[in-house]
């Protein structure tokens, strides 16, 4: 009796390249009715990766809003000190928690 091989295939579904980008975000968690603060690890134009602190309550499906502040120059620009993007957390990592406690997480912006 052989045994067979099971192959995982992994798709691609992103429509936008990725840029490698560490910038200060908060998240507004509506279910923990407060925000968090983290990173940016990469973002695209159709969403964003970011890494909180593990205390944060975030799963998949949840709808957030995500503020990235701007640099003063920036903001004198565009007239806000902030950009804010709604999304829906898409996957959930939690590979870094025994390292640097944090989690990573997935958004498609809305």
């Amino acid at each position: 009796m052989t045994e067979l091989e099971t192959v995982e295939t992994v798709v691609e579904n992103r429509s936008a390249a990725r840029t490698d980008l560490s910038w200060p975000v908060s998240m507004w968690l509506p279910e923990a009715n407060r925000f968090y603060n983290g990173r940016t690890v990469n973002v695209a134009k159709g969403g964003v990766y970011i890494s909180l602190p593990m205390s944060a309550p975030v799963r998949p499906g949840h709808i957030v809003e995500i503020n990235f502040p701007r640099t003063t120059s920036l903001a004198q620009k565009k007239g806000q000190f902030a950009r804010i993007k709604s999304g829906k957390v898409l996957r959930v990592q939690r590979d870094n928690i025994t390292t640097d406690a944090t989690i990573g997480i997935a958004v498609q912006f809305a």
